[in-house]
């Protein structure tokens, strides 16, 4: 890959992603919903809002991966794990992007509890940015998010990235890496049934506006469709549960950067009782 088509990579990533420089909104079952995830609650809540976190009464691991057909350099990665405990939900989370011509890796460590209706999660980030010819770059970020159960209809959750304004330094100077607010609805009209939306605004970009529904039957089988504007992407998945296994698949159009597979896997190992 010449010089030309890793700018080129770079620059249609940054434009399309969130969070720090890259998307670290992971999760097939969210993308088959088109990342519209601050209003769900499930084992990619590290990834999608840390806000959920409290909510989680199971020990459990999950890994996703994906792939895009026209960037083979900008693929991703992500696991995570979920641990209940007495007095709230810790997570350990790890991501990345790229290759060795440029990459980005990332390592969370949260913590959520629930109170009441309302669930509160934190989140701290260490960044570390590599590209060929330059220095390692890494940075801490602290995020922090909630969500709040209004029925078991309404679901409302909201997120901020990176609160402490965290910088990376490099030769003398300083950036200011991304900050994101994120907040939106989760409705359920029927036990089969799930909709959800957000509005996502980085301080530097317009805002995103992301949307995706569900469709569960028999309680095993799922399919999920989304769509984002600005910019737009269009998004449909599937999934399927098997006890304490659950595979989803989910395929993303956009028209920078092609079309993108992620496949995730969860495992729930062992139901907290005390929560």
């Amino acid at each position: 890959m010449n010089k030309v088509a890793i700018a080129f990579m770079l620059l249609a990533c940054a434009k399309v992603g969130n969070g720090q420089s890259i998307s670290t909104l992971m999760g097939a079952r969210a993308a088959g919903m088109g990342f519209a995830s601050s209003g769900l609650a499930d084992v990619w809540s590290l990834f999608n809002n840390p806000g959920a976190l409290g909510t989680q009464s199971t020990l459990s691991a999950a890994a996703a991966y994906e792939v895009r057909m026209q960037l083979s350099n900008a693929n991703r990665m992500a696991f995570a794990v979920n641990v209940p405990m007495r007095w709230g939900v810790a997570s350990l989370g790890v991501f990345k992007f790229g290759d060795h011509l440029y990459s980005e890796q990332l390592i969370s460590g949260g913590y959520g509890n629930k109170f009441g209706i309302a669930s509160l999660g934190i989140k701290v980030n260490y960044i570390q940015y590599r590209a060929e010819g330059f220095q390692t770059m890494g940075s801490v970020s602290l995020d922090f998010g909630g969500l709040v159960e209004l029925s078991e209809q309404f679901y409302v959750g909201a997120y901020i990235f990176n609160i402490n304004q965290a910088k990376i330094n490099s030769d003398g100077s300083s950036e200011n890496l991304p900050t994101r607010l994120t907040a939106g609805i989760t409705y359920k009209p029927t036990t089969s049934i799930l909709i959800t939306t957000e509005l996502d605004k980085d301080i530097d970009y317009k805002p995103i506006w992301r949307t995706g529904m569900e469709y569960s039957f028999r309680e095993k089988f799922y399919a999920r469709t989304g769509f984002n504007l600005y910019p737009q992407s269009g998004f449909v998945g599937m999934g399927a549960r098997r006890k304490k296994l659950q595979a989803d698949y989910a395929v993303q159009f956009n028209a920078i950067t092609g079309i993108s597979h992620q496949a995730s896997a969860t495992y729930s190992i062992l139901e907290n009782k005390k929560k």
